[in-house]
């Protein structure tokens, strides 16, 4: 008897009728001769509703505390009504919000990290044959505060219990039926992959593919829990996640993916001295800033330009930092640009596959598009254009590395 445990998301419980087929699917999966933990977002739409009721009440920056124990109201509405609709079903079922389920958290509200989860709750209700319907999203410190994972939290908490559980798999129930070689809204060619290693996930992830939340993904991999993507509205096997070696073919280039959520700032004509780039950056940092992609460059004239991203969220807080910190150091010019997006392709195959770089370049180069800058791993390469550009590249590549037969798997 497998231990399944299955997200869906806000899209997939929108209204009664969804929340039906859910229930529906759910016993499916329990009368096939497994154990189930169903975990569930808000209702699609809910979450901003309350988010909007937060900041009519309490300002643009309501107090953490209340506005996590406001917005957290909306998977606790999800779960009754699932549990209810299973019930309605003939099958046992028991609610749970983050507190009694035994999730731990930091005190970081609207962001905080899992410390532990205690199962026990959980595993009494699976010994009597019922299904446990967790509220996603949402955990308690150890002050008894309610605390929330920030958005895209209920992928964290479904792999996160999961894991807790040792359960064989964790299906992740979307709106689209598994991960693309790029967003299909875009890319009619796009293909479905069969199957995905952690690491190119984990890099499409934090790159803007919007299908799997980081956190989750980092869960999964560390525990070596097995993901499966899939459609809320259809029965077709989606994309599996698992470890490298349980991938059967390394592609060159898996995916193509953009992101148009981060800002570029750049200090012009700062002295090249030691501790330029740490007293630039430990303001950032205290301040809670994520810094992206860095680049320096050195002129002659012993001076140097700093240049980075950062979320598009945090672009006015870290132009302000920047410009402080570069007044301090008599930086000759402080500059921000909102309108950029990063573009990347990914990949396992570019392990041991040379080339990859330079088509890359020129395939942007054939397009009229410029470089603002460029990093790179194992298995991603990633560069700065001007946002007007993004669709425009992202067709480009996705037909030189995927369409025309550039990313047949490698031989190892």
């Amino acid at each position: 008897m497998a231990l399944i445990v299955q997200k869906f998301g806000g899209t997939s419980v929108g209204d009664i009728e969804r929340i039906r087929n859910v229930a529906r699917r759910v016993v499916e999966t329990k009368t096939a001769g497994n154990r189930v933990v169903v975990c569930v977002s808000a209702m699609s739409g809910e979450t901003n509703k309350l988010v909007e009721l937060a900041n009519q009440a309490g300002g643009d920056e309501p107090d953490p505390r209340e506005y996590d124990t406001l917005v957290s109201t909306g998977e606790q509405k999800t779960i009754a009504l699932l549990a209810m609709a299973i019930q309605q079903l003939g099958h046992g079922a028991r609610s749970f919000t983050g507190a009694q389920m035994g999730m731990l958290t930091d005190t970081d509200h609207t962001r905080a990290r899992i410390l532990s989860i205690d199962t026990s709750s959980l595993e009494a209700v699976l010994a009597k044959d019922e299904v446990c319907v967790i509220a996603g999203f949402q955990g308690v410190d150890d002050q008894g505060n309610i605390t929330t994972l920030g958005r895209g939290g209920s992928d964290t908490s479904a792999v996160a219990v999961a894991c807790a559980l040792g359960a064989d798999v964790c299906e992740i129930y979307t709106d689209v039926d598994g991960v693309y070689t790029t967003d299909p809204r875009l890319v009619p060619g796009a293909r479905k992959l069969p199957r995905i290693s952690f690491e190119e996930m984990l890099e499409l992830a934090s790159l803007g593919a919007k299908v799997l939340q980081i956190r989750s993904v980092k869960f999964a991999m560390r525990y070596g829990l097995p993901l499966h993507v899939r459609s809320s509205f259809g029965s077709d096997v989606g994309t599996w996640v698992v470890p490298e070696e349980d991938v059967m073919e390394r592609l060159v280039v898996s995916g193509v993916t953009y992101n148009v959520d981060e800002a570029k700032i750049r200090l012009k004509g700062v002295a090249d001295q030691p501790g330029i780039a740490a007293r630039l950056f430990t303001p950032l940092g205290e301040a809670g800033i994520v810094v992206d992609m860095i680049l320096q460059n050195f002129a002659s004239d012993g001076t140097t330009d700093m240049t980075f991203t950062v979320p598009k969220g945090d672009y006015r807080k870290a132009l302000e930092i920047a410009k402080k910190v570069g007044s301090e150091m008599a930086a000759e010019q402080v500059e921000g640009d909102e309108n950029i997006a990063k573009v990347s392709v990914v990949g396992l195959g570019m392990k041991d596959h040379a080339g990859v770089a330079t088509k890359m370049f020129n395939v942007l180069a054939e397009e009229g598009i410029n470089i603002q800058m460029i990093t790179t791993s194992e298995i991603k390469i990633s560069v700065v254009i001007a946002e007007k550009y993004a669709e425009l590249a992202i067709r480009g590549l996705h037909a030189a590395f995927v369409e025309d037969g550039a990313s047949e798997p490698t031989t190892e």
